[in-house]
């Protein structure tokens, strides 16, 4: 097993996870997160005991101050040891009060990896690792990114000042060059208009002398207001935390292919060590985009280690007193995502460690149930499931169906560890009974937001969660789907975050006409507004300067949104019709919609492998990098040939 640097299991998550909330600004100032947010261990000691066969050197690397100690005897942290043969216990104790304290040892047979023990001087665990933190030379309190120059497409002067346009999204930072000029202003956009802007663009960067290195920032377009061409130069540089890409789409639909690949540049720009929301405005770790970003994580990169990064960060140490990110469906969503995350890749591993963390979010819940069992808000708490005009008087009926499904999660994974789970499925059963009960409305034939008020108000969210979770019995779900689903009177959802929901609900009652025809409607519509990545929220009825407006602000809606790239996720799931079939893609199913399509050539990565899909000139050829793989096709199974 190779040497990494290896930490306090968790605190790397902590540390980076608390740098990256703290990255957002608006127009010249800070803003950290709001939220509470645990630390990270200042103090730690990391152990393991040796049976060497011959003598040995080997050299404690460190990050922070402290001390090896090996049979008894300390030693500095640098310092070559020598060991003779036989059983030897090592202990290293290291504290930073600044960051992260982590240790590094390569030698022939004494190497950090995760067969290391990490404690706190009152609990102990494995020893958290990363596959990103390898080298010796590396500092695991440093993000290290691949950087690309990029060029502007154009350079115009407009509007008393010099405007570059670039071809694609850019995170990272710009140096300015001037020339006869002893300072200038900067500002940024993800739309000219923005850019241009003076008094509302997000970022703007005064006094800028020459030579000077901007800090790190998303952008398309760059104002240099009062210069003139041949005054300034601006060199971006793109900085991307390395993700080994694994698919791809190519089929007989242009359109298809380009949300696709637009989906794919939005997806990217919003995975690093964590996924973020969005790379402009809040740069924060919100719960609700990455469970979303976990669904398309298994179809683009299928890299567990990005999600277990986020997962972490998100819950923090095990106490908690507050709701991720304030908001209570966070926090639901957060308990369902590991029933998910087992089932893509089977690590019962991530289960074990995270499960006393879920234990106590579910103490948090059962202290804010009513006599009904339904989670209502407390002060400070945000009930959120969407932007949408809710009734929200007491109960809300779709916060109820996630709280139903996440006791349906820890059910699931309690079983896998052997835990009791009784109280989970008992809570489950009374708590359908009661949203039946109480929210179902015979008359409108659909749930309603709230009973409490009497208005009987009827949104879309809480009749997808009821068809998708599977909560209603066939008799409800065509009701619902006659008066809710297909009912114009009902607004439609706006955001691409509950598209996911909605289109992952029409894909799985095999209504993959309503999937396609909305992705290429809903996000060919952005495309068609000239659109290289993926928006917070689109409505198609908001024209010039308003599509850019969010929040009360005029620039305050994200264009380029983690929960927007879901076309990647329903694309893989649905239409090239690839899911595992056992937890880790032990067995998996490839079940490709060729009636959609002339042709196609598709990549879609799975656990330990790769499934390619080509369908040319009506021949259909599936091969896979691994077994365990049955092709449907036509109601008839076959393995798929491994190559």
């Amino acid at each position: 097993m190779e040497a990494v640097w290896i930490w306090y299991a968790g605190d790397f998550e902590l540390y980076h996870g608390m740098l990256q909330n703290f990255q957002r600004e608006e127009r010249g100032y800070g803003w950290p997160a709001y939220w509470k947010m645990a630390d990270w261990n200042k103090n730690v000691w990391f152990g393991k005991s040796y049976d060497l066969t011959e003598k040995t050197e080997f050299t404690v690397l460190g990050k922070g101050m402290g001390y090896v100690e090996v049979n008894g005897l300390k030693y500095p942290l640098g310092q070559t040891i020598t060991c003779e043969p036989g059983k030897i216990d090592i202990k290293v104790c290291i504290g930073n009060m600044a960051g992260l304290p982590c240790i590094y040892i390569d030698s022939p047979w004494i190497r950090t990896n995760r067969d290391w023990i990490a404690g706190d001087f009152v609990e102990e665990h494995p020893a958290g690792t990363s596959s990103l933190y390898t080298e010796p030379e590396q500092d695991p309190n440093v993000v290290y990114y691949t950087e690309e120059a990029i060029e502007p497409k154009e350079i115009l002067e407009i509007a008393h000042g010099v405007l570059y346009r670039y071809d694609k999204v850019i995170n990272g930072t710009v140096e300015v060059v001037l020339h006869g000029k002893e300072e200038v202003a900067v500002c940024y956009g993800e739309s000219e208009e923005e850019a241009t802007n003076l008094k509302w663009c997000y970022y703007k960067d005064d006094h800028v002398k020459n030579g000077q290195l901007l800090r790190r920032r998303a952008f398309r377009f760059l104002f240099v207001p009062e210069a003139r061409k041949e005054e300034v130069e601006c060199h971006a540089v793109h900085q991307s935390v390395p993700i080994e890409k694994k698919a791809a789409f190519h089929s007989s639909d242009e359109q298809l292919n380009r949300i696709w690949e637009v989906a794919r540049d939005t997806y990217e720009l919003c995975s690093g060590l964590f996924f973020i929301d969005g790379i402009k405005r809040d740069r924060w770790i919100w719960s609700g985009d990455a469970y979303q970003s976990y669904f398309v994580n298994q179809y683009l990169y299928f890299d567990e280690e990005i999600d277990q990064r986020t997962i972490r960060a998100l819950r923090g140490k095990e106490e908690i007193k507050q709701h991720l990110n304030t908001i209570v469906d966070y926090s639901l969503l957060w308990i369902i995502s590991i029933r998910n995350e087992y089932q893509a890749y089977g690590n019962l591993d991530f289960v074990r460690e995270i499960y006393p963390k879920m234990t106590a979010m579910m103490e948090l819940f059962s202290k804010q149930l009513n006599d009904k069992g339904f989670l209502v808000g407390r002060k400070k708490d945000w009930i959120y499931i969407d932007w949408a005009d809710f009734d929200k008087k007491g109960p809300l009926c779709a916060e109820q169906m996630l709280l139903l499904e996440t006791y349906r999660a820890m059910a699931f994974c309690g079983k896998l560890l052997g835990e009791p789970t009784g109280q989970y499925e008992q809570a489950g059963v009374e708590l359908q009974a009661n949203i039946l009960r109480y929210f179902w409305n015979h008359e409108k034939g659909a749930f309603v937001d709230s009973y409490e008020s009497g208005k009987n108000h009827v949104t879309r969210h809480a009749n997808i969660f009821a068809v998708l979770f599977g909560l209603v019995d066939e008799k409800r779900q065509e009701q619902i789907m006659g008066h809710v689903l297909q009912n114009p009177e009902i607004p439609e959802i706006t955001t691409p975050y509950f598209k996911f929901f909605e289109l992952d609900m029409w894909g799985k009652l095999g209504r993959l006409d309503k999937v396609f025809e909305t992705i290429k409607a809903y996000w060919g519509g952005m495309l068609e507004r000239n659109a290289i990545t993926f928006w917070e929220q689109f409505d198609p009825k908001e024209t010039g300067q308003q599509q850019y407006a969010m929040y009360g602000d005029p620039f305050g809606k994200s264009l380029c949104h983690a929960w927007a790239a879901s076309p990647i996720y329903l694309l893989g799931r649905y239409f090239l019709g690839v899911y595992p079939t056992s937890p880790g893609y032990g067995a998996f199913a490839v079940k490709p919609e060729l009636s959609y399509f002339d042709s196609m050539d598709c990549d879609v990565p799975v656990k330990d492998g790769n499934v390619h899909i080509c369908y040319r000139d009506g021949k259909l050829e599936v091969t896979a990098t691994r077994s365990g793989g049955v092709l449907i096709l036509d109601g008839k199974e076959s393995e798929i040939p491994v190559k």
